[in-house]
């Protein structure tokens, strides 16, 4: 099965995602600098929840790059993924109400999952691709996703002792994979370079 209806359904499915996001983002009531004030934490939890739907768009994209057929399987962890970032809005709507502690906690709660979510999605790429293929030799081990599992495994208990300190820690998630995944881009760039040179044998 080909990988072009995986795509093009996740790309929208996020899209939407982002645009429920923006809704959230209210005018203000007034016309002053003062007025805007209430909405700093309503705008904080839009930021990073933009920047994490953002990066997981940008990872999958990137990871899509070396993927050469997908099985039902795939076509499920996929579905699984866009199930938990489909509820970023209600986490972030509830924070832009309630920059409280289980809001915070139900949050990490989310972020949590789709970190899970993606993982098995590349154990289950790896899988269907072999050892052999430029898959295993673009994700490996995952390290980078591993962390940032136990880092939101952290911050949700966290949550109940700070709620800033939590919204940090998903913060430096978010710092830790704003660049695309380096192993795909070398992976991409040197695939693309065999490709030149047996074009050019031939």
């Amino acid at each position: 099965m080909k990988k072009a209806r995986l795509e093009a359904f996740s790309d929208g499915v996020i899209a939407v995602i982002i645009t429920i996001m923006v809704l959230e983002l209210k005018v203000p009531q007034g016309a002053d600098w003062a007025s805007l004030a209430p909405l700093a934490p309503v705008f904080l939890a839009y930021v990073l929840s933009f920047v994490f739907v953002g990066i997981y768009w940008n990872n999958h994209h990137h990871l899509l790059q070396v993927v050469e057929h997908v099985d039902g399987g795939i076509l499920w962890a996929n579905l699984h993924l866009l199930f938990w970032l489909s509820l970023i809005p209600f986490a972030n709507g509830w924070i832009a109400d309630h920059f409280a502690t289980l809001p915070i906690a139900l949050y990490g709660v989310i972020l949590l999952c789709a970190g899970i979510a993606y993982y098995i999605l590349e154990r289950l790429l790896v899988r269907g691709h072999g050892r052999n293929s430029a898959m295993f030799k673009a994700l490996g081990h995952d390290l980078k996703g591993q962390i940032s599992v136990v880092v939101y495994a952290v911050a949700i208990p966290l949550a109940f002792v700070s709620a800033w300190l939590a919204f940090g820690l998903y913060a430096v998630v978010a710092l830790m994979w704003l660049c695309p995944d380096p192993r795909v881009e070398r992976t991409v760039a040197a695939w693309d370079a065999a490709e030149r040179s047996k074009s050019a044998g031939e």
